[in-house]
């Protein structure tokens, strides 16, 4: 046996005696949430880290998001992943396994778990458990993953259930029993689960509910997914449930389920890690969820986790052990708040707090979370007209700290949320603007679907939903939306509006009758391949414009060249024989945007990678829509702002207000104040901002100075 016992701190006994109905409440009603997780495939993101919530809705990181036990000191390979936590039979002891992993060293190269206990949820004695050297018949053995632990009140004992995969053979659920010490397994694994397709079953999470056990996997091999068996026994007898229970399309796995403090709701949370995120949803018989995303907010990102509910004195322990006054003074949660720009300066202890436009600042609540064993000072609403307010956060067992807060009305970002490649619409039908954006925030440009929102000032956005869904709408590509561009026309005396995306590296062409649509996708690609003359770049970035002159509509795209065409009267299909490469100069990247004023048409671009803080606008002019393009000196649009904190202010669209030489740009930026901290991933975490666009007497562009106040509400109202 390979116990490989590891004394960290503390100690403590089982009774293993104790039935499922005589468990204490320990010291006090269970009022918290402890969040176990790991965040990451690298060596140092694969350790045990910890989260508390109030309400089990938002959640905030202990110990500034680092783990809370050395993996060195408690795994075989020096890394852990997917760490499951159990209050004990007896209501005082904790349990936790986890798989012993380092995902560097590849996907079959784990065949062992630990074992940890602990009385107090801080000081745990671990085990190192060798399945393949423990038990005989495991030489094909690649991989013991995501263990979980139940308490059996048929056998007194406690039950650890995890995957195994053994050579060709597919991945599959078995159990052993814990030993009285939980420092090993005392029985051979025996397989759990039978799927009746011999598929292949990871990441089981057992919850007993209304007399019956449900066990929660994850299939993999054809189809993939969270389903669910259920058994009236522990050990045997499940029976599936044939179908999904996730609420995405996007692939998931690592499953928790838990039980809400003072309901009988559940909560479903799963990991969609293609995409970098959790997703949480609400159940109240465990068969049919509702997805409740945006009620949720976490300061970290977690992979793989489960959620133990625990006492107000449990969690101000934990509170007092790796809680920090700077995280609680960055907890606001006010719904005025732009809670993704809450920027905190740690060396002056300043928090600043941007509010959305008509918030009242001199009755402002910025309702910080507080947690047991946390105090913040002072309380209700606070007078920030006339400078900062004084906080003073106290944890039990620390010293106090007090905080400077600045709030302030920003109108950027104009959007909630992480959006970017905007393009702005004023239409005629509506009387409304409209901004069309890639949707951001997903691992390496990896969305999937488009939304638009409309505004009557551009300044308050109303979220219009979902307009395109390239899995459900387009049939010839499935990934990567990205940068799209609309435009309002009237024909037969009916307005008509076409929208041009990119999918999968190519041009697409959707047609709708109002600015939100439903659209309806041509079928097939408008661009797809390189114009003649160009055998690198990519083909996107769409932009559509319509010369006032002659009322001709022209398409440009092009990323590393620059293309424009002419449109056929069906705004769906290019003209034959107009398509011209129209690359400015060098400083060109993606990003083509057109408009015409008094005589001129302007060409605007983006120059270097939108990863980069250095991304920003350049300006040619041109004397026709395809004519050759004459950039200026002093071409610069708008660049970023170090002292401001605005870096990579790039990929724009501009908006005329109708019937004024008053003019506006609509441009994407990283986002403030975390981007700049984020490496690549700053690229894809991008946000939507408008400043106002000014001209010389000669025409010429001023360059853009970019802020967060942005521009005032405009009245388009005659």
């Amino acid at each position: 046996m390979s116990a490989c016992g590891q004394q960290l701190t503390g100690n403590s006994s089982l009774n293993s005696k104790t039935s499922s109905a005589e468990v204490k409440k320990g010291d006090g009603k269970y009022s918290a949430y402890l969040f176990t997780y790991f965040t990451g495939n690298t060596k140092s993101e694969e350790a045990i880290r910890f989260a508390l919530s109030n309400d089990g809705y938002t959640f905030r990181a202990l110990n500034n998001n680092n783990p809370v036990v050395d993996s060195k000191d408690i795994s075989s390979t020096g890394g852990v992943r997917d760490p499951h936590i159990l209050r004990g039979a007896d209501g005082e002891t904790f349990y936790m396994v986890v798989t012993d992993m380092v995902s560097a060293n590849g996907w079959n190269s784990n065949r062992a778990m630990v074992l940890l206990k602990s009385t107090d949820l801080i000081n745990w004695t671990s085990s190192v458990v060798n399945i393949q050297e423990q038990f005989p018949g495991n030489e094909k053995l690649l991989r013991v993953w995501a263990p979980q632990t139940i308490y059996d009140p048929e056998a007194g004992k406690y039950m650890i259930y995890f995957s195994m995969k053994h050579g060709e053979e597919p991945d599959k659920i078995y159990y052993a029993y814990a030993n009285k010490d939980f420092t090993g397994l005392e029985t051979t694994p025996r397989q759990l689960f039978y799927s009746p397709t011999n598929g292949a079953a990871i990441d089981g999470d057992i919850i007993f509910k209304d007399g019956k056990y449900h066990l929660f996997f994850k299939t993999e091999g054809s189809g993939s997914g969270i389903k669910v068996a259920t058994s009236d026994q522990l050990t045997g007898g499940y029976v599936l449930q044939d179908k999904y229970v996730q609420q995405t399309k996007d692939p998931v796995e690592g499953s928790g389920v838990f039980k809400l403090n003072n309901s009988e709701d559940y909560i479903l949370m799963y990991d969609v890690y293609t995409k970098g995120k959790y997703q949480f949803t609400r159940s109240k018989d465990l068969q049919n969820f509702s997805v409740i995303d945006e009620d949720v907010s976490m300061n970290f990102h977690p992979r793989h986790g489960t959620v133990l509910p625990i006492t107000a004195a449990e969690a101000a322990r934990l509170m007092s052990k790796w809680g920090t006054a700077d995280d609680v003074i960055q907890s606001a949660g006010a719904s005025e708040l732009k809670k993704t720009n809450i920027a905190f300066d740690t060396a002056a202890h300043t928090l600043y707090l941007p509010v959305k436009d008509g918030t009242n600042l001199r009755a402002f609540d910025p309702e910080f979370t507080v947690l047991p064993g946390v105090s913040v000072t002072p309380k209700g609403t606070q007078d920030f007209t006339s400078g900062s307010v004084n906080y003073t956060v106290a944890i039990q067992g620390q010293e106090p700290h007090t905080y400077q807060v600045i709030a302030k009305e920003a109108h950027n970002p104009l959007l909630e949320g992480f959006y970017a490649d905007p393009d702005v619409m004023y239409s005629e039908k509506t009387g409304k603007f409209y901004i069309y954006p890639t949707s951001d925030g997903f691992d390496n440009w990896s969305g999937t679907y488009f939304k638009t929102f409309s505004s009557e000032d551009l300044v308050n956005w109303k979220d219009e939903g979902v307009i395109l869904d390239l899995p459900e709408d387009v049939s010839w590509a499935k990934r990567n939306a990205w940068a799209p561009a609309i435009i309002e026309k009237k024909i037969n005396g009916k307005y008509k509006y076409f929208y041009y995306f990119t999918a999968a590296q190519k041009i697409g062409v959707a047609v709708a009758d109002d600015p939100t649509g439903p659209f309806v996708d041509s079928g097939k690609p408008l661009i797809d391949k390189f114009p003649e003359g160009i055998d690198n770049g990519q083909q996107i970035d769409p932009d559509v414009f319509t010369d006032p002159e002659t009322g001709k509509s022209y398409l440009y795209w092009g990323n590393g060249y620059m293309a424009g065409a002419e449109l056929n009267e069906d705004m769906t299909s290019i003209k034959p024989g107009t398509t011209k490469i129209l690359t400015p100069d060098a400083t060109f990247r993606e990003g083509t945007t057109v408009f015409y004023r008094n005589g001129t048409y302007y060409f605007m671009w983006s120059e270097d990678d939108t990863r980069s803080e250095n991304y920003r606008v350049r300006y040619g002019t041109s004397d026709a829509p395809l004519g050759k393009i004459k950039v200026p000196e002093n071409n610069l649009v708008i660049a970023k702002d170090k002292a401001a904190g605005i870096y990579a202010t790039g990929h724009n669209s501009v908006i005329q207000i109708p019937g004024k030489d008053e003019w506006y740009i609509v441009y994407h930026r990283f986002n403030y104040p975390k981007g700049i901290t984020m490496g690549d991933a700053a690229g894809y975490n991008r946000e939507v901002s408008i400043d106002k666009l000014e001209f010389n007497p000669d025409g010429s562009i001023k360059q853009v100075k970019p802020t967060h106040q942005g521009i005032e509400a405009i009245s388009i109202k005659q």
